[in-house]
């Protein structure tokens, strides 16, 4: 019954660092945009090169094939 006197305060502290955790972000913006984030990962990259089509294959070119 003792241990109650121990993980009471515990519970209450935690539970405030939680919740001042939650305002921090809250004040921080964090939660503002919750949309954009999850479709930038789905936009393509312009930067991005496509594959060069100029390589071929060694017997495409005339070289000796060998079965």
């Amino acid at each position: 019954m003792s241990i109650l006197l121990l993980l009471i305060p515990l519970s209450l502290l935690l539970l405030a660092v939680a919740i001042w955790a939650f305002a921090w972000a809250v004040r921080r913006g964090q939660f503002d945009d919750l949309d954009t984030p999850a479709l930038d990962i789905l936009v393509e990259d312009p930067s991005a090169h496509p594959p060069a089509a100029t390589s071929q294959a060694p017997h495409a070119q005339g070289g000796s094939h060998v079965d």
